[in-house]
């Protein structure tokens, strides 16, 4: 047994390292995409980023989490996802800002909650089999509700969805459905690494957050005024998307509205901007997913400590 812990210790450690830092991280991966535009050759790889992303945490997925989740607060919590593009919509039409940050507004309102929601909400004492439920729903919902969102809201402007289903598909959709049924088939074995898993998605979130700003870098230089504009966007969309999740969920149980507060106001911004990439749209439509990401992480946070500190 102590040959083993010792074993452990130093892939725990950096474990720890990259989770508990995650918004450093961020930070610091932003900085360098700026600092080095060169970095961008990493958006080459999105697809397989974002698969590895996705399928590393969906093996954190059992199917004992999918059962005896209440309906009428998943019902909820995805009726509160339903507006976040259209909130979306409005905040970049607000702003002024131009065609193409407004797809990308939209496509990030349309993606899924955020992959580590499901730890959040268990760190904030929230319902985590609701949390988990929907993004599964909503990731498999996805492949139609993005592309038919976007044309709806941006249809005059030249989007390509078939690009963005086969993205949705090959790198969203497929990595989750075949991580979890692994893990329903060899439970135990996949359960060892289960401390492992977060860490590998955390690891490519910071990559494909960094391809994506080296890739925005001319812009963010040449423009600090639009990056302004895109982070009081940015801010705007978490805080509505936090009180939307409120809203929806404020008839259920504690647990369960946590879970909708953070489900809802949680966008996986790290899908959102290798999609934009992927689907061969304007490396700039990508930067209110970067914006979003830095406020993301430090607002969940603090709201997870909240939640657990206020704790019945």
């Amino acid at each position: 047994m102590a040959s083993t812990t010792s074993h452990e210790t130093p892939g725990m450690a950096l474990t720890d390292l990259v989770e508990e830092y995650l918004l450093l991280w961020i930070l610091l991966s932003v900085g360098l995409g700026i600092a080095v535009p060169r970095l961008a050759v990493v958006t080459r790889a999105s697809t397989l980023v974002l698969a590895v992303m996705i399928g590393s945490i969906s093996l954190t997925l059992s199917v004992e989490r999918f059962r005896q989740v209440d309906a009428r607060a998943l019902g909820a919590v995805l009726a509160g996802h339903v507006t976040m593009p259209f909130l979306a919509f409005g905040i970049a039409r607000g702003l002024g800002l131009s065609p193409e940050l407004t797809v990308g507004f939209v496509v990030l309102g349309a993606v899924t909650p955020e992959l580590v929601t499901p730890v959040m909400t268990e760190l904030a004492d929230g319902d985590t089999a609701l949390s988990t439920t929907a993004l599964v729903v909503v990731s498999v919902g996805s492949v139609g509700f993005i592309p038919a969102v976007v044309a709806v809201l941006v249809g005059g402007v030249d989007v390509p969805t078939a690009p963005i289903v086969e993205q949705l598909v090959v790198a969203v959709v497929a990595p989750m459905l075949v991580a979890v049924g692994v893990r329903a088939w060899q439970p135990e074995r996949v359960a060892r690494y289960d401390a492992y898993y977060p860490s590998v998605s955390a690891v490519m979130v910071i990559l494909i957050i960094g391809g994506v700003t080296a890739a925005n870098a001319a812009v963010v230089r040449s423009n600090v005024s639009l990056l302004a504009s895109v982070g009081v966007g940015a801010v705007v969309l978490n805080g509505l998307g936090y009180g939307v999740g409120f809203l929806v969920g404020r008839r259920a149980a504690r647990p369960a509205r946590v879970a909708s507060v953070l489900t809802v106001g949680m966008r996986d911004f790290a899908v959102a901007a290798a999609l934009v990439i992927a689907a061969g749209l304007p490396t700039v439509a990508s930067l209110p997913a970067v914006a979003f990401g830095v406020v993301e992480m430090a607002t969940s946070a603090g709201l997870a400590k909240w939640f657990a500190d206020d704790g019945d």
